[in-house]
């Protein structure tokens, strides 16, 4: 199945509207392009982040809550049908910074979507969990993970949790493994990991509706011209993506090369993987 995006078009590849889509994170950069887009998708959206939201829109439940609060989660989560787990810290930080939202938080939402009955949770994982594989391979989502820091750490800690939740509980995941999700590819890595926001959006709308999914890690990336990941594995989700990073070849590559030793050359998961140190 193949289409030129628009929103008719994506309504008919991936029929599906539930009550009350929950969207944790609904502040952050991606949070902001998934809190209008998501309304197509349900009567209500309900939104939280730990920071000012603004004023709940018409089908809209704003909510502030702490993801390391179990009570406001449990709170949060009551009369959801799905999930869209995007809270936490979304660059590399030390530990400490990493551990209340990304791991403690992960763990409540789970753990509240198992009391409250929520059998489909769409998680936003990252590459950074496989940061540390080079530029020169092309990998899936069965390799060993080799996460490029904390941030990495949380999120295969996320994904393994989703994957206890659906053995354990029946919980069904969808695991995005995002790659570079932005207005517009900025640097050469960049025009590799590069996942547009309709795409995105195409994304996030498959991993809510597409049934029986169990626990599936997919990549979330652009139909880009050079490519580290491939999505065999996931083909159930359907998911083929229509935006290229191509557009922004030209521009970027009017920028200096970096010295061929730097990790940002070496390493899938770019400047992450040297990022710090914390430890010290």
């Amino acid at each position: 199945m193949s289409f030129e995006f628009n929103q008719e078009a994506l309504l008919e590849a991936v029929p599906g509207r539930c009550h009350r889509i929950l969207l944790t994170g609904a502040a952050g950069n991606l949070g902001v392009v998934l809190r209008e887009r998501l309304k197509r998708r349900a009567d209500v959206v309900r939104v939280s982040d730990l920071v000012e939201l603004g004023h709940a829109a018409p089908g809209e439940e704003v909510v502030h809550c702490d993801l390391a609060d179990a009570a406001a989660v449990h709170e949060l989560v009551r009369d959801v049908d799905v999930i869209v787990h995007f809270g936490g810290v979304s660059v590399e930080r030390p530990f400490e910074q990493i551990l209340p939202a990304n791991i403690q938080g992960t763990f409540n939402v789970y753990e509240a979507a198992r009391r409250h009955g929520v059998r489909r949770v769409v998680f936003a994982s990252s590459n950074h969990v496989t940061g540390f594989y080079g530029q020169d391979e092309v990998i899936d989502a069965s390799v060993r993970p080799r996460p490029d820091g904390y941030y990495g750490v949380s999120k295969a800690f996320g994904e393994n949790l989703a994957q206890m939740y659906f053995d354990r509980y029946g919980i069904e995941t969808v695991a995005l493994r995002i790659g570079s999700s932005f207005p517009v590819a900025k640097d050469r890595r960049m025009l590799v990991t590069w996942l547009g926001y309709d795409d995105l959006e195409q994304l996030v709308c498959r991993a809510m509706f597409m049934p029986n999914v169990g626990h599936t890690v997919v990549y979330g990336v652009s139909a880009n011209r050079d490519h580290w990941w491939c999505n065999a594995q996931a083909e159930h989700l359907g998911f083929l993506p229509v935006q290229s990073s191509e557009q922004f070849r030209a521009q970027v590559e009017t920028l200096p090369p970096l010295d061929s030793n730097d990790p940002a050359v070496l390493y899938q998961g770019g400047a992450f993987t040297v990022q710090g140190p914390f430890g010290d």
